[in-house]
């Protein structure tokens, strides 16, 4: 990491370095990279303990150093050590500090990633379309707090020519914090949905907690906006120059959508002027927004269409968002790792193209806030719409969908059940040959469970 010697690292966290004997040069020596898990120490790495709730991370720095770590972060004086370390009051403010230190070292484009839904799917098309020109460094998983996106920060090396960061917030401030450290050069908005509504109150609240981030961006920075979005359409970017995306407005729109089954979208994308068709090997129209995202990063960094198009042609899907497990002649659709509102009705319908029957096995959506059960009822409306021939739910606010189809008479087959278990009892007896089975819930409902056990049945 350029520049990060340990003692620029005890310089800019305000803490002590320690040295003991024949470790008297290592002051001067640059980390590699940092992490807070012991398993992923790498050499000449900065190993960062943290106190959790169950584990402490300054048991395992002894360990860390037999890994090849350089150094160590710690809270507390160690008593004979074995390398070399710093004394902090707090590693996790600590890893921030590192983080936006390196950060001004790098002068490679730096590229955020914000919104309620759809972050994570997009910045995997983006990183599918960079990838056709540069060496890429992307978010691994959801790494987009206020530890993961440092983290992520302190991955760049120096062969990657651009980052791709993901960044979540779920509540006011979050976001001026995560912009100081990244201070991305382009922000690309994939909407303004109803997630984190417990602590941020309404859509306005959403929207004015993510555009924190714009007072972190230099003047020359770019925001990218989804054109659809009825928030993101007339957001004050601060100044900032910005471009819009979309199926209805925006310089870069996508016309002539078409489902090919499941596992593919046909579209005819226009950015600046040029066109070009493309088959995406993903479901949905929501896919095709993040198309549009990833093309219009791609042209500002100078792809050509044709490298667009080669990079939109081999999207990935990652385990647990929308990834389609095929067993035999029978489709899961593994959309279990979250779930609000606005990615529940995309993920039925993606469900209600499938030419078999389709089923349906759905849990609670987390924060929401008051409105809740009005937001879970409403998924009953997408159901019946999909025409989703079998609903299994779980949980008590998911009650309210089978509720909701109850009262309007659907043609759904509807259960609804407080446990897991007693629902794989009843699922996994009714699933034969050609059925397609959504699996959505928030990631508290261990919806993996269901995966699991749809996997191991039909193996």
């Amino acid at each position: 990491m350029k520049n990060m010697t340990l003692e620029r690292i005890a310089q800019v966290t305000e803490g002590k370095l320690f040295l003991p004997e024949g470790f008297e040069e290592a002051a001067k020596k640059e980390i590699d990279g940092a992490v807070n898990d012991n398993r992923k120490v790498e050499k000449d790495f900065l190993f960062i303990p943290m106190v959790g709730a169950r584990v402490d991370g300054h048991d395992f720095i002894e360990g860390a150093f037999k890994d090849g770590a350089l150094a160590s972060l710690s809270e507390r004086e160690l008593e004979n050590p074995v390398g070399p370390y710093i004394l902090v009051k707090d590693t996790k403010l600590a890893l921030k500090q590192i983080a936006t230190a390196y950060r001004r070292e790098l002068t490679i484009p730096v590229i955020g990633v914000i919104g309620s839904v759809g972050k994570t799917s997009t910045k995997e098309m983006i990183t599918s379309v960079l990838s056709t020109k540069f060496k890429v460094l992307k978010t691994e998983g959801n790494f987009n707090n206020e530890i993961g996106l440092p983290l992520t920060i302190c991955r760049i090396k120096a062969e990657h020519q651009v980052a791709v960061v993901e960044m979540g917030i779920s509540d006011f401030g979050e976001m001026h914090r995560l912009g100081d450290i990244a201070k991305p050069d382009i922000v690309v908005m994939t909407n303004i949905g109803q997630c984190h509504l417990e602590f941020l109150k309404s859509r306005d609240g959403i929207l004015k907690a993510k555009t924190e981030v714009f007072e972190h961006m230099p003047s020359n920075g770019l925001v990218i906006l989804n054109g659809d979005d009825d928030k993101l359409i007339g957001a004050d970017t601060l100044g900032l120059n910005k471009i819009f995306y979309g199926l209805n407005n925006g310089e870069v729109r996508a016309t002539e959508v078409t489902p090919v089954g499941m596992e593919e979208t046909k579209a005819t994308i226009t950015a600046f002027g040029e066109t070009f068709d493309v088959t995406i090997p993903l479901p949905g129209s929501h896919n095709v927004m993040n198309a549009l995202a990833a093309t219009a990063v791609g042209r500002q960094l100078g792809l050509s269409i044709q490298e667009i198009a080669a990079g939109l042609s081999h999207a990935e899907t990652i385990s647990g968002r929308n990834n389609l497990i095929k067993i035999r002649d029978i489709t899961i659709i593994d959309d279990c790792y979250n779930a609000n509102p606005v990615s529940m009705k995309a993920s039925i319908e993606v469900l209600g193209k499938a030419a078999g029957r389709t089923i349906a096995v759905l849990g609670d959506m987390g924060e929401l806030g008051d409105d809740e059960r009005a937001l879970h009822y409403e998924i009953g409306q997408a159901l019946e719409e999909n025409h989703i021939g079998y609903v299994f739910t779980v949980g008590e606010l998911s009650e309210e969908i089978n509720k909701s189809l109850s009262n309007t008479n659907s043609s759904c087959m509807a259960h609804h059940y407080s446990a897991l278990e007693d629902m794989l009892d009843d699922l996994l007896p009714i699933i034969r040959g050609g059925d397609t089975i959504l699996v959505k819930a928030s990631h508290f409902m261990n919806f993996s469970q269901v995966v699991e056990a749809l996997k191991t049945r039909l193996a």
